[in-house]
């Protein structure tokens, strides 16, 4: 995870204290010292900021320049999560630090709305684990084949291990087809060798008990792609005035909202979530200098949309686009082999389709239940810091 920037400390007198004093909850000054106090409140305020800022510039500078082999894989999403959970806490002490400010119009006004909007993130949270569910349940069946198809305990690979192979590809094909409908035509177009045959029913993996979801379930049909545009479209840049009367507290609020919705994007463009809605429209506040590092990556999720022809793809995960290519592989090989035994060359070709297989499996294996449990601690804080929020807005009303 990455180091996170702490904000400057060891002051004298807190900044809550401090500006306590400059409004009049604390001792009388004179007018003079109390101007001179503002100043020093209005320094310090700005070194906050300036921190938040370059925290929110770095953590995504560092997701920008990520590799294409790394980019938008298990362990990118991640270090998305941690670069999210890095800014929530530090704009979670910024509004607990400057709690006077935050009774005062426009800005009062600003943070319940953050507030209120954070509901609609644990909505999309719900879909993305939902959607995490789904790649467990695809990860069954890749084990399967790549069980069917090893060579490693028998010296001959038989017809029925090929029958095998062929009836987890059918079964994976028809759990993509009921999970991702639209979409999953599509995949059959591509994959439609996976099994003329067969006509069983496909492995049920979406019981109860492992469809978890973090607070209250998502309908299959829920458009996540909604609630992502209601999102962005809350998200208005504040003008010159709010940004003044609020001490540039609202530049913050902002920020942390912008944070909020480009990182749910991200996180549906690739996990397989109904009607994912890569294309929902926000515009990227490019006279920020923080926001530098969004453009970059909005660029590269948009190329990687196009280059995968995301209208029908399953989502944008690296691992996804590597099991379509194995699991393509491996089809084409079982419908191109008739004769048994193997011919060494037709061995070879299946050392090779299970090889790459084992390593989207592997990929899964290790990387899901880390990414699962970091979107779950994620859906916590936002809860938390939603329930902490109010509190703080109902004792400084009061």
């Amino acid at each position: 995870m990455t180091a996170k920037m702490p904000f400057a400390s060891g002051y004298t007198m807190s900044l809550k204290t401090l500006c306590r004093s400059v409004f009049g909850f604390g001792i009388d000054h004179n007018q003079v010292h109390s101007m001179e106090l503002l100043e020093e409140c209005d320094i310090h305020l700005d070194k906050e900021l300036q921190l938040f800022q370059y925290q929110v510039f770095r953590q995504f500078k560092n997701l920008s320049e990520s590799s294409d082999d790394g980019f938008l894989s298990l362990d990118w999403l991640s270090m998305l999560l941690d670069a999210f959970v890095v800014c929530h806490e530090d704009f979670m002490a910024i509004l607990s630090k400057n709690e006077p400010y935050l009774s005062e119009p426009p800005l009062d006004k600003l943070v319940m709305d953050f507030f209120d909007r954070s509901i609609k993130a644990l909505d999309i949270c719900n879909a993305i684990c939902d959607g995490i569910q789904k790649i467990r349940c695809w990860h069954k069946h890749l084990e399967i084949v790549s069980y069917a198809l090893s060579s490693r305990q028998r010296k001959l690979i038989s017809k029925g291990q090929f029958r095998r192979a062929r009836k987890a590809l059918t079964d994976l094909d028809h759990i993509m087809l009921d999970d991702t409908k639209d979409s999953g035509r599509f995949f059959l177009r591509r994959f439609k060798s996976f099994g003329h045959s067969n006509k069983g029913k496909s492995v049920n993996c979406h019981n109860q008990e492992q469809m978890r979801s973090l607070s209250w379930s998502t309908s299959s049909s829920w458009p996540a792609s909604k609630q992502l545009q209601s999102l962005a479209n809350s998200l208005i840049p504040p003008c010159e005035n709010e940004t003044s009367t609020t001490y540039r507290l609202a530049n913050v609020v902002f920020m942390m909202g912008f944070v909020y919705v480009f990182v749910l994007w991200a996180l549906v463009a690739a996990i397989p979530c109904q009607d994912r809605g890569l294309l929902t429209n926000f515009n990227i506040p490019n006279h920020f200098s923080w926001a530098t590092p969004f453009s970059v990556l909005h660029v590269r999720i948009i190329n990687e949309f196009k280059k995968r022809d995301g209208k029908n793809s399953f989502g944008l995960l690296k691992e996804i686009s590597q099991m379509e290519k194995s699991v393509g592989y491996i089809t084409n090989l079982i419908d191109s082999t008739h004769q048994f035994p193997l011919t060494e060359e037709e061995k070879e070709k299946v050392v090779v389709g299970v090889a790459e297989l084992s390593v989207v499996s592997n990929a899964y294996e290790n990387g899901l239940h880390p990414l699962e449990y970091q979107l779950r601690q994620v859906f916590h804080k936002i809860m938390f810091f939603r329930s902490e929020g109010l509190e703080i807005l109902c004792r400084v009303r009061s």
